[in-house]
């Protein structure tokens, strides 16, 4: 890639040193905007592939659309896309749900919360590249309105400044992108298959070692067994177990409470620091006096029975997503102004347990799936305290279950520091694909040349 001689200046930053040849324009003047729309006495059995805003992702763009008829669609079920559309979220705009139209069916209808940006004097596919460049979007999120749910008037999108090269040069950086992106997106699908691979992996070992016990030589380096007696546990998916291993509920060795601490506020709380679902699921593990957690207030009595410590184990028990049930982490430091959040239920008062193998025990399949099929709702799914206390474990004696959890604390070690480095990698692959877009449509390299040979290639 060849960078090449640019203007001197802008009115606005992101465009400053575009090259001389190059104009500038407000959206406006290159494209119509929300140019077709679904009349209000439409047939009411029209079939309809409705895009809401959760459609649509920046780097995946348009997902599965969502099959009904008119009459039972949302209101603002209503704008009409066409090939070369490109639809700019205009509520959320801090989400970034900006993706091109391509080939779209005839019922795909959108939300009235995008903007459809139809280029009319750039090439269409040049012009998904600038609105979604990362620049432009920072523009429209700077622009929002509102604190919760910030949003923008399509006319203020339309008055933002863009590129126009010539339009040979539009269709060369649009071929460009499109070659080199798909290849930076192929290599990132490998790292996050990867990253698929390793939880796969860390999931099958410890359910392994929660179920059946140590490697044979893992087992007899520790003074242990090496291959155990087995016996029917009893239950169908659990198949046998270790002869000298017991299976229990959960309620016959530990106790467990949900909290209803939540994030609003009311006169005379004291301040906390509110451990809650994010905090849960993006961990393996908390270290409560280290986490930026949210801030919040409680009463006395509430921090006292849901102050978390030393050796509480965590689990989700509601989430929109039913595989988001029963997330585990284990609380391995703790602050005496740390609470958990109404979100998360609390396994504490564990006895003849250890708490680090109750933790890999709860991450198991043999666990998780119990959980999973207990989740009940239609939008959003929870676990019933009752469901949480009927879990079965698979529980060896108390040294066996210190020897399980030392070589699952080691192996999932290792597995978390490699799928760190592949998530680093990934990181890196996306600011890389980001700064090549940005810099492609505001001219800061010639890619001309290089589209050229892409083609012939």
């Amino acid at each position: 890639m060849k960078s090449r001689n640019t203007a001197s200046g802008t009115s606005t930053e992101r465009l400053r040193g575009i090259p001389h040849e190059w104009e500038i324009e407000r959206l406006k003047h290159l494209a119509t905007i929300n140019d077709d729309k679904l009349a209000d006495d439409e047939d009411p059995l029209r079939p309809m592939a409705y895009v809401d805003i959760g459609t649509v992702d920046l780097r995946s763009g348009i997902g599965t659309p969502k099959k009904m008829v008119f009459e039972d669609s949302p209101s603002r079920a209503r704008r009409l896309v066409q090939d070369g559309d490109t639809i700019i979220s205009t509520v959320g705009t801090y989400l970034r749900a900006i993706a091109p139209v391509r080939e779209p069916s005839s019922e795909i209808v959108v939300s009235t919360g995008f903007a459809v940006v139809r280029p009319r004097e750039w090439d269409p596919t040049f012009a998904s590249w600038v609105l979604r460049e990362h620049g432009f979007l920072e523009e429209i999120v700077a622009c929002s309105v509102g604190v919760i749910y910030p949003a923008i008037n399509p006319s203020e999108i339309t008055c933002l400044k863009v590129p126009r090269p010539p339009l040979v040069e539009q269709c060369s950086i649009a071929a460009f992108l499109d070659h080199e992106t798909a290849r930076i997106d192929e290599l990132i699908g490998k790292q996050e298959l990867l990253i698929e691979r390793l939880d796969e992996y860390r999931t099958a070992l410890v359910t392994r070692v929660v179920t059946k016990g140590l490697p044979p030589e893992t087992a007899e380096a520790a003074g242990l067994d090496p291959a155990p007696k087995l016996k029917d546990s009893g239950v169908k998916w659990l198949g046998e177990v270790p002869e000298h291993w017991e299976v229990r509920r959960l309620k016959h060795a530990a106790s467990y409470r949900t909290s209803n601490v939540d994030k609003t506020s009311v006169d005379g709380e004291l301040p906390i620091r509110l451990c809650n679902y994010t905090d849960v699921y993006y961990s393996a593990k908390l270290f409560a006096s280290a986490g930026d957690f949210m801030r919040a207030t409680a009463t006395p009595r509430e921090i006292a029975r849901f102050r978390l410590k030393p050796g509480d184990v965590l689990i989700t028990k509601d989430s929109e997503d039913w595989r988001d049930i029963g997330v585990p982490a284990l609380v391995v430091d703790s602050a005496e102004d740390f609470v958990c959040g109404y979100h998360v239920g609390i396994i504490d008062s564990i006895r003849h347990l250890n708490s680090r193998f109750v933790y890999h025990a709860m991450e198991s399949e043999a666990v998780n799936r119990q959980l999973q099929v207990s989740a009940s709702g239609v939008t959003r799914y929870g676990l019933l305290n009752a469901s949480v206390e009927d879990i079965l474990l698979v529980v060896p004696p108390l040294s066996e279950q210190e020897n399980i959890a030392d070589y699952l604390d080691s192996k999932s070690k290792r597995i978390d520091t490699l799928r760190e480095t592949v998530q680093l990698s990934i990181e890196r692959l996306r600011e890389y694909r980001s700064a090549v877009v940005s810099a492609a449509v505001t001219g800061k390299i010639d890619v001309r040349d290089l589209a050229t040979s892409d083609a012939g290639g």
